[in-house]
């Protein structure tokens, strides 16, 4: 598990999905819904003292709903042009 990974597949493209770990307030609404069960809490404690989630990267399938549905915004796609431009072309 790496705890703060997720890669989304978008025709062909792998783009990865990042855990802001301090933002995770321990909700469990990512857990609940992810369908492959591919979320969990970790082990560890935020600053704010909550166990934030890790994600295993072996059953996660990228459908997105850890971004949808995280009312915290724990989960980003950091976008820079540089990688646009290498991962578009």
């Amino acid at each position: 598990m790496s705890g703060t990974n997720i890669y989304w597949r978008l025709e062909g493209i792998i783009v990865k999905v990042n855990v802001k770990q301090e933002r995770c307030k321990e909700c469990g609404l990512c857990i609940y819904h992810c369908p492959r069960q591919a979320i969990s809490k970790s082990g560890m404690l935020n600053a704010n003292g909550y166990h934030p989630v890790q994600v295993n990267d072996e059953a996660c399938i990228a459908c997105g709903m850890c971004y949808t549905i995280c009312p915290d915004g724990v989960f980003y796609i950091p976008v820079s042009q540089d990688r646009k431009e290498r991962d578009l072309s």
